[in-house]
């Protein structure tokens, strides 16, 4: 679906019909609007409420306790970054700085024209290769300083 064409409550209505009736139906609803609308606004939460009759807090708490929900449309480009315990020893604490740097972003924000989103992520099981950093859905393994730029200049090549 084109999220331009699809309102907040369309998407709403159409997960939660999809799923109703389900044990659990939040996490495949949350799934499925983001899906539709590329994120989950925060005026879907009291909808998703009533809907489902669930509180606002469960719902929030499910949306900020798992990662791949969003509120706000993320980048053309997700880039994650692995910060777990085999990437900091190899130097991803330092790739990070430099990534934020480079972006002129932090952790869950989006670059200002709109290209790359950059996020935190706690392992990529790609630990004997690290650091390692994740784009859309290909892991980039042993990433220096140098390669991150490479990789970042090639994004923006594809425009």
């Amino acid at each position: 679906m084109n999220p331009s064409a699809v309102s907040t409550q369309e998407a709403v209505e159409a997960a939660v019909s999809r799923h109703r009736g389900k044990i659990g139906a939040l996490m495949p609803v949350l799934h499925s609007i983001q899906e539709i609308l590329g994120c989950i606004p925060k005026d879907a939460v009291p909808m998703l409420a009533g809907a489902l009759n669930l509180s606002r807090a469960e719902i929030h708490g499910v949306m900020s306790f798992y990662h791949d929900f969003r509120t706000e449309p993320a980048g053309e480009f997700t880039v994650q970054l692995c910060r777990a315990e085999a990437c900091q020893a190899m130097g991803a604490r330092e790739l990070e700085a430099h990534a934020r740097q480079r972006l002129g972003i932090d952790f869950g924000e989006t670059t200002d024209d709109g290209l790359i989103t950059l996020e935190p992520v706690y392992c990529l099981g790609n630990c004997a290769c690290s650091p390692s950093i994740r784009i859309e859905d290909e892991t980039f393994a042993r990433v220096t300083v140098e390669k991150f730029d490479a990789l970042i200049t090639a994004l923006g090549a594809e425009e």
